[in-house]
């Protein structure tokens, strides 16, 4: 299928909403404060709170520039905020009164009326009617004023160059310049109701686009997302056309309540998702319900670090924790830690508790869970608690890479049990809190599990008690391999993964993705999507975008078929009568010849390969043989099905006709890395040509890497060759083969005169080339 990468509109469908539209808020805060936005009703929001301390700020903000959704998605820039005015019903609890020092100040940051960035502080109680608590606010933007009061020392916002606005709420018991804990955490809330805009400009243009559904389902993220409200994130789902299945990661960062041990914050004793994740995740699922989506919860063993309680992360042998390389760092949870699991479990059942409170079916997937390993070939099996599970005293496994003796092999066999009997205590866990009804599935990462430089690892984080059926699905994902062009790594490790696991492809899923710095875009997208179609090639029951937030990024827009019904345009059958040599073979160019004023000529050579006409009816010699070809015809519907052709005259890589050997034709060079080739034969001279071979015949197909024959090779649909290790740097792949032209009759209408084939005049059967893309 056929992807956009789409920067802008341009001509498709738009739409208008109201300036300050719900679902187009944000919120922002210093972690470990945490807060959420959800939308409540058409004109409504709720923002959640919690703080720890004294000092913590959260702000609810609006930007001019759409940097959130997808390109075909946005809403348009407008900066200009003169003569229009912004009212909303406020109602606060919790947090700094409007009233009060400190009190909710909507910051505008914009420019002077003479080009200069400039912010300005704008007190909400001087434009509200009410109680500090409960009141009308009314924000004319023309005459809106900064400072304190509004009469004594005004401050006048100049509103034609506004780019982003917030509203600080501040938790009560706020101090800026104290770090200090809070005597106890402070639960606020915020709801602005009945938002409207009028004046000037009080609309904003917004995509529009509806993308047909195209089977592809969405990855989204809470770490990546819980300042977005969850409508804005299906907004987003639906125009872009992914449907049913949407795997939803919570995270190592957000979800969870925290507890102040001085001036940081740590997970609290009593596992719990904290309040503000709360509201989230239960908008999230009511609206996931409401509109046909069927969500998938990912819990991993991966926490913030600095979050993490130090006996629960796994450990090297020297003692130094295992940390991944995000900034800041996350670390990975022991398999062998009671607390660590206890914490996954707690977790788990509560989110399935909001599931089944949003009448959702709970899906639940077990994300990545593996022993931590750093590229210097260290494992981090070392933790407390994994020191006792292994037997107190484990042997040091110094470098994954290396050859491993008996009893370190051991060890890895043994932490792949503890790993196993890890998930499956998880699995048991969700099933449980789901009264049995539950559907939990398995995650792996295959270039971490399957790293061919560290082959034993596989023993620790791929152990085959995860084997169909201990597991509803099997899902995988790539995305190292994918966007390295590592093809060959990624085939071995599917046919591994089935070696080991053995699920079937109807209970298998692959994650596509990801994109993690933007300038990568031009180069890896079209690597995913090749990815995605790959997979469903294979068979691979679901397939997933990883993930929503480089979706948006990169205006990545899967197009689906257009909706008419799919003609096999070609059938896999071979001419049925032998060609003689009276049969007709003509090569075809197209050259755009330019004369010039003087005579001279211009010659401009528009295709790469030519194009071969044939003429087969006078191989057709008897009326048998005519009742075969109008048969053929007849199945054919005309031109309307393509069909393979053995040129009489050109068949095999071995000069023309000879018997092919391995050593033929030159059909690529390693770089190391690439492992899938496409089979070309070359027609020498001053400039040679490379003509692509589609329809090779596939028992003759002989390959040769480095001079060296092999047979370590698949032949692909559409001539391409996967070999199962990429070729050293520098070596030759070749191959020899026979070949098949693909035909297709050249015209609806066939003519036979009786009388003249009695005579000996052989009717005229033209056929075309078919040029196929590969």
């Amino acid at each position: 299928m056929a992807f956009w990468l789409a920067s802008r509109r341009n001509g498709q469908d738009s739409d208008y909403i109201q300036r300050f539209d719900p679902r187009f808020w944000t919120v922002n805060f210093p972690r470990p404060a945490m807060a959420c936005a959800v939308t409540q009703g058409a004109a409504g929001l709720r923002v959640e709170l919690e703080f720890h301390h004294r000092n913590e700020l959260a702000g609810l903000i609006w930007t001019s520039e759409d940097r959130d959704d997808h390109p075909l998605l946005a809403y348009q820039t407008d900066l200009d905020y003169a003569r229009t005015t912004l009212r909303f019903h406020w109602a606060s609890g919790g947090i700094v009164a409007l009233d009060a020092v400190n009190g909710p100040t909507l910051t505008i940051e914009g420019r002077d009326a003479v080009g200069q960035p400039r912010s300005w502080y704008v007190r909400l109680w001087n434009y509200a009617t009410g109680t500090p608590q409960d009141a009308e606010i009314v924000l004319p933007f023309s005459a809106l004023s900064g400072g304190w009061s509004i009469t004594g020392s005004p401050d006048p916002v100049h509103p034609g160059a506004i780019d982003r606005m917030f509203i600080s709420l501040a938790p009560q018991g706020y101090d800026p310049a104290s770090t200090a804990a809070l005597p106890a955490r402070v639960d606020g809330w915020v709801e602005l109701s009945g938002i409207t805009c009028t004046g000037d400009r009080p609309m904003l243009p917004i995509g529009d686009v509806m993308v047909p559904p195209h089977g592809l389902g969405m990855a989204t993220a809470y770490d990546d997302s819980y300042h977005l409200t969850p409508a804005r994130l299906l907004r987003n789902l639906r125009g872009l056309g992914y449907r049913d299945a949407v795997v939803h990661y919570l995270g190592m960062s957000h979800f969870y309540r925290l507890a102040p041990t001085g001036p940081a914050a740590a997970l609290q004793a009593t596992a719990q998702i904290c309040g503000p994740a709360r509201l989230w995740h239960q908008s999230w699922l009511g609206l996931c319900k409401a509109q046909g989506y069927r969500p998938i919860l990912s819990l991993s063993f991966e926490l913030l670090a600095q979050h993490c309680p130090a006996p629960w992360g796994q450990r090297f042998a020297d003692g130094s924790p295992a940390l991944t390389g995000w900034v800041p760092p996350s670390t990975l949870l022991s398999p062998a830690n009671g607390a660590a699991m206890a914490f996954l479990k707690d977790i788990a059942a509560q989110f399935t508790a909001l599931m089944l409170e949003a009448a959702l079916p709970v899906a639940f997937q077990i994300g990545e869970p593996w022993w931590w390993t750093d590229q210097t070939g260290r494992i981090a099996l070392y933790d407390d608690a994994a020191r006792a599970a292994l037997g107190g005293n484990p042997p040091i496994i110094a470098d994954m890479h290396g050859p491993l003796d008996a009893v370190r092999l051991a060890v890895l066999d043994a932490a792949g049990a503890l790993l196993a009997s890890a998930t499956a205590a998880l699995r048991d866990a969700i099933i449980t809190a789901a009264s049995g009804q539950a559907q939990v599935m398995l995650l792996v990462f295959t270039p971490t599990v399957l790293d061919p430089a560290m082959p034993e690892l596989r023993r620790a984080n791929l152990p085959t008690d995860w084997a169909w059926p201990a597991y509803h699905r099997l899902q995988l994902e790539d995305y190292d391999w994918l966007t390295g062009g590592q093809q060959a790594l990624r085939a071995a490790a599917y046919a591994t993964v089935q070696q080991r696991l053995s699920y079937p492809l109807a209970a298998q899923d692959y994650l596509a993705g990801f994109v993690l710095n933007g300038t990568d875009r031009q180069a890896h997208w079209p690597l995913i999507d090749a990815g995605i179609a790959e997979a469903a090639a294979r068979g691979v029951d679901r397939l997933f975008v990883w993930a929503l937030p480089q979706v948006c990024r990169d205006g990545y827009t899967r197009l689906p078929n257009t909706g008419e019904p799919i003609m096999q345009a070609f059938d896999e059958v071979l001419y049925p009568l032998a060609l003689g040599r009276d049969a007709g073979v003509s090569a075809e160019f197209s050259t755009a010849i330019a004369i010039t004023a003087s005579g001279f000529e211009r010659r401009n050579s528009q295709w790469n390969d030519a194009r071969l006409h044939f003429d087969v009816g006078p191989g057709v010699r008897s009326e048998l043989e005519l009742a075969t070809l109008i048969a053929f015809f007849r199945a054919r519907r005309g031109a309307a099905f393509g069909f393979r052709l053995r040129d009489p005259f050109d068949f095999s890589s071995h000069q023309m006709i000879g018997t092919p050997q391995a050593s033929d034709q030159l059909i690529g060079t390693g770089d190391g890395a690439t492992a899938r080739f496409r089979l070309c034969k070359w027609y020498d001279g001053p400039q040679p040509q490379a003509r692509f071979i589609t329809r090779p015949r596939p028992a003759s197909v002989v390959v040769a890497v480095g001079n060296q024959q092999t047979t370590a090779f698949t032949l692909q649909p559409g001539g391409w060759i996967q070999l199962q290790q990429a070729p050293p740097v520098g070596s030759e792949v070749r191959a020899g083969f026979l070949f098949d032209v693909p035909v297709r009759f050249a015209t609806d209408r066939l003519d036979v005169n009786g009388t003249n084939f009695a005579a000996g005049e052989a009717p005229s059967v033209p056929l075309v080339e078919v040029k196929e893309a590969a």
